[in-house]
């Protein structure tokens, strides 16, 4: 039987294969246009604290065509993110629509510059040792597997060839720099203001805080400054400034640990942030424009504000799993740890919403140097909430505990008894906090001094213990496990 094709199925598929040609003879015949910073009227960068930040490049350009326009939208982030790129016309929405939009990132470098050359000539150009000229050859590249690339010489073959490469031109999918590339259905001739969205990773910021207490550790001054670090492959020449504090949920990618650095400087001036809520969370907007270097670390007051009133604490905590064991030594390894507590409000001269951040704390010595006494990490903090800071361990109070009394009452139940030496070696009299984890169901049967009930799991004791004394707590208590 001999097949006989269908006239329509010859008619459709031809005129298929025309209008195809015709496609690809419509967007090969578009202009051209590339826009650099050279067009940029404005641009603004928002800084998120999760290493991601938006960026809003204006630029105002002509494209010289009507009809299909390619534009090449240059100098952009080499870590954007394409998925989350936009173009729109600011002038008029109507002076374009976007048929395609690519991301080329085929950057070039000396390696991918060799790759692209395997079995096509180049010339090697190498010193002569003996003569000190230098020597022209001709080698075809067979090879570059792990960066190391093998010739072929005449009719010989080799590698670790001294010298450096000479190529003859640029292959043409190399670019110099990450380029937006837009397919535009242009409408107007004339200059037009056009916006470029898009986000990018690489770009971060953080708080740290510098607190100096006074001689008595009752008041304290606070600066805070913003550090910016921007590593996402562009510079932002005076940008409009933004930085946005809060938990922000993004999809989970591979993340690069940054290293902290300590910072210690006095503002010299006001702080430059105005502060504002943002949807749940809070913007802080730079009064001035500032240029971001690519590689750059820039930091920027936050805020200053003197007098703020402190709480030091001494506060020894014990162990859940105090409760259910039998201890027949003393128990030494428990630190008294201090703590700066201050609440941020307008009364203690702060009330503004914290970013999360490092704290320092420092403190003059007797000479009038002043010296790092401790930091700790604060989270974000909204005003009228309280800040705790550990500082780190008494050296002159030590506390120990004694298991003085262990009974099993029955298959759940038993009596545990507990005495809690505090020494105190310092010049002052001071009162130790202790908070006791309990555990299962519990009830306190006697104690020596007053206690509070925190929550479900915790008890404190607020213990005044004077200078060179020793004072011991004493309490007993039925857990139900």
């Amino acid at each position: 039987m001999i097949y006989k094709p269908n006239r329509l199925r010859i008619v459709l598929l031809c005129f298929f294969i025309i209008s195809l040609l015709s496609y690809y003879d419509y967007i090969f015949a578009a202009d051209q246009r590339s826009s650099g910073v050279e067009d940029q009227t404005g641009i603004e960068v928002t800084v998120y604290n999760s290493n991601i930040g938006l960026v809003k490049d204006k630029r105002q350009l002509r494209l010289d065509k009507k009809g299909i326009v390619e534009l090449r939208f240059m100098d952009v982030a080499s870590k954007i993110i394409p998925e989350s790129v936009s173009i729109k016309p600011i002038t008029n929405p109507n002076n374009f629509s976007v048929l395609e939009q690519n991301y080329e990132y085929d950057l070039l470098n000396p390696m991918k510059l060799v790759d692209k050359y395997v079995g096509k000539q180049v010339k090697l150009l190498s010193k002569n040792p003996y003569t000190d000229k230098e020597e022209v050859v001709t080698a075809t590249i067979l090879s570059n597997n792990d960066n190391n690339p093998v010739y072929k010489i005449g009719n010989e073959i080799t590698f670790n060839y001294p010298g450096r490469i000479i190529f003859p031109e640029v292959p043409a999918n190399l670019i110099s720099k990450p380029t937006l590339v837009w397919l535009l259905d242009n409408r107007v001739t004339s200059k037009q203001d056009l916006e470029v969205l898009y986000l990018t990773n690489g770009i971060n910021w953080r708080c740290d805080y510098v607190l100096v207490l006074n001689n008595n550790d009752t008041k304290s001054d606070l600066s805070g400054w913003v550090t910016i670090d921007n590593k996402s492959g562009a510079s932002y020449n005076n940008a409009v400034l933004k930085l946005v504090a809060g938990d922000i949920h993004r999809v989970k990618t591979k993340r690069v640990m940054e290293a902290d650095t300590a910072v210690f400087m006095k503002p010299t001036a006001a702080p430059a942030f105005k502060e504002e809520a943002f949807f749940e969370y809070h913007i802080y907007t730079l009064d001035r424009k500032s240029t971001i270097k690519q590689n750059q670390t820039k930091q920027i007051s936050l805020l200053s504000a003197q007098d703020i009133p402190v709480k030091k604490e001494f506060i020894y905590t014990g162990r859940d799993y105090y409760l259910l064991n039998l201890y027949r030594d003393p128990i030494k390894t428990d630190k008294v740890g201090v703590f700066i507590e201050m609440a941020n409000k307008k009364e203690n001269n702060l009330g503004m919403p914290l970013p999360k951040g490092i704290l320092r704390v420092y403190k003059y010595d007797s000479q009038g140097s002043l010296q790092f006494v401790g930091e700790d990490s604060i989270d974000h903090t909204p005003k009228d909430e309280k800040i705790n800071i550990k500082l780190g361990d008494a050296f002159d109070v030590v506390a120990s505990r004694v298991q003085t009394g262990y009974e099993k009452i029955s298959k759940n139940i038993i009596e545990v008894a507990f005495e809690i030496s505090l020494r105190n070696h310092k010049k002052e009299d001071i009162t130790v906090k202790v908070i006791e984890t309990m555990t299962g169901d519990w009830k306190i049967l006697e104690s020596s001094h007053e206690y509070k009930k925190k929550d479900a799991f915790h008890i404190t004791f607020d213990v005044p213990v004077k200078k060179d004394k020793e004072i011991k707590l004493t309490y007993k208590a039925r857990v139900r496990y």
